[in-house]
């Protein structure tokens, strides 16, 4: 492991698994989960609940954070702030996780509860893996919310948002997504016919707004994590931790698809862990504010982009692996300098590790990343010195999560 003439680093626990020989064994989900639980309950019994983090400071301290689930809506930040979910509606209970059923589908399934019209708030009843046989489309005004069971959506199509809006996605281990064709499924809540195959995404966000994702583990799928195109704008990607993945999320449909220029997305607080390659994410026109991350190591490149994104990096820590050739954070998907010289992409307060190093362009004035700009950037210090717990998390009920 190199060596870091630093202060640091409950971090580099977690880490470690992206700074060693190939020979040691990777941190796996349970590993990091556990650490990072067993690390925040620590802090807990000495009296320090909150990180500086503010989406957990708004929510995590409270024991009675069953009671009060609802009170999460009210805790997003960046672009998907105004996300409001299932916030104004009952509460939806998922019993039955084994029925899926696209053209009739059972109450007490996943998909009865994201198919209803009104606004809902699905909660689960107990811990269970979710297999799905075509696409799951979500209606708007929808929170999928795992806190307190461990729900696995896996090994089967997964989740779609399709024009629609005010989705809270929250503490769901999602994995193993396969692609599925063109379907007839209940949705909206009319018979409807998903327009376009699904590539295997874990999460494809499309022409929609005012969404969420906060607190999802997410790897192995087909395609990518996280892809977001078609106009889809107002998004926040929180708190999640990924790994294991090649093509990791995808912001902008094409270099031609200029609809994408609008689209605002806040990455804010994730963990980008083991066995990453690239995208993370991967830009087309629009504005992304990149902020307090936390990158640890990548094949390829961590941020790449084309057709001339704003791309505002604030506060994330980069940690590059010893491959001398993948030192870089970012990437242009065009080859020409002067085609990319004047495209707006910032390093502003990232603390870079191990020979990382993120190649500038365009302005570096404020001004010029006004649209690109979605909350306060903490210090990239404060990653270093609070125990990590992005991913979806153990909550146990009566305690603090």
């Amino acid at each position: 492991m190199p060596s870091f003439h630093l202060f640091l680093f409950p971090l580099l626990m977690l880490l470690h698994a992206a700074f060693t020989a190939h020979s040691h064994s990777p941190l796996q989900i349970s590993e990091a989960k556990q650490w990072g639980s067993t690390r925040r309950r620590q802090q807990q019994e000495q009296g320090q609940c909150k990180t500086g983090n503010p989406i957990d400071d708004c929510w995590r301290c409270d024991t009675e954070w069953e009671a009060n689930r609802k009170r999460l809506a009210d805790c997003a930040v960046g672009f998907g702030r105004n996300a409001l979910g299932g916030r104004d509606g009952e509460l939806y209970v998922v019993t039955d996780p084994n029925n899926d059923d696209p053209k009739n589908p059972n109450p007490g399934t996943l998909r009865h509860a994201v198919i209803q019209e009104k606004p809902l708030w699905i909660i689960f009843d107990h811990d269970m893996i979710i297999n799905l046989r075509e696409q799951l489309v979500v209606n708007s005004y929808k929170t999928i919310d795992g806190r307190g069971s461990r729900v696995h959506i896996a090994h089967g199509a997964c989740i779609t948002l399709y024009n629609v809006s005010n989705i809270i996605i929250h503490n769901i281990y999602i994995h193993d997504c396969l692609p599925a064709g063109s379907t007839f499924v209940w949705a909206f809540p009319l018979p409807y016919i998903t327009g376009d195959n699904s590539d295997g995404d874990g999460i494809t966000i499309y022409g929609s707004r005012d969404v969420w994702i906060d607190h999802c583990t997410l790897e192995r799928c087909s395609d990518g994590l996280i892809d977001i195109t078609h106009g889809s704008t107002s998004i926040t990607i929180s708190n999640n931790h990924m790994l294991h993945h090649n093509e990791v999320m995808l912001m902008g449909h094409s270099d031609e698809y200029v609809a994408d220029k609008n689209m605002q997305v806040t990455i804010t607080f994730n963990f980008f862990g083991e066995g990453l390659v690239q995208r993370m994410p991967r830009c087309r026109h629009g504005y992304f504010h990149i902020v307090n991350n936390v990158y640890s190591g990548w094949e390829m490149y961590a941020i790449g982009g084309s057709a001339n994104p704003t791309i505002n990096s604030q506060g994330n820590v980069f940690v590059a692996s010893n491959d001398n050739s993948t030192k870089e954070v970012t990437k242009r998907e065009v080859s020409d300098v002067a085609e990319w010289k004047n495209w707006n992409w910032r390093s502003d307060g990232d603390l870079m590790l191990n020979g990382a190093f993120f190649t500038a362009s365009g302005q570096e004035a404020p001004e010029s990343y006004v649209r690109a700009s979605s909350m306060v950037a903490k210090p990239a210090s404060i990653l270093t010195t609070t125990s990590p717990s992005a991913g979806a998390l153990i909550c146990q009920r009566g305690q603090q999560c």
